[in-house]
């Protein structure tokens, strides 16, 4: 199993409708993938003015993650209206393989 790691920054009043966006675009889309196994979005408040989003997937392979992101993997996905809310991103992504997972995948 593969994780899938990205990283952008909003302003904190604009957070939970970033939020809902992620939730509509990229989550949806992740869970849509063959290959997809979950997805999750983390936010922390950093106590200047931003919060972090974090967006976590699992696949069954770097080949599924294709599926989703094309050819270069290592790019991050956006979406039309990512402009509007972030103030910083990451541009590309990180992989890492899972290991000794016993969670709810059942890997």
């Amino acid at each position: 199993m593969i994780a899938r790691m990205w990283r952008g920054w909003v302003v904190t009043e604009r957070a939970a409708e970033y939020v809902a966006y992620i939730n509509d675009t990229g989550m949806t889309e992740y869970r849509a993938t063959p290959g997809n196994l979950d997805a999750q979005m983390w936010t922390r408040d950093l106590g200047d003015g931003r919060t972090e989003v974090v967006t976590l997937s699992w696949w069954e392979s770097l080949d599924a993650i294709k599926g989703f992101a094309g050819d270069d993997i290592s790019q991050a996905v956006f979406y039309a209206s990512d402009d509007e809310f972030l103030v910083g991103r990451e541009t590309t992504v990180s992989h890492y393989e899972v290991m000794g997972n016993k969670g709810a995948t059942g890997n």
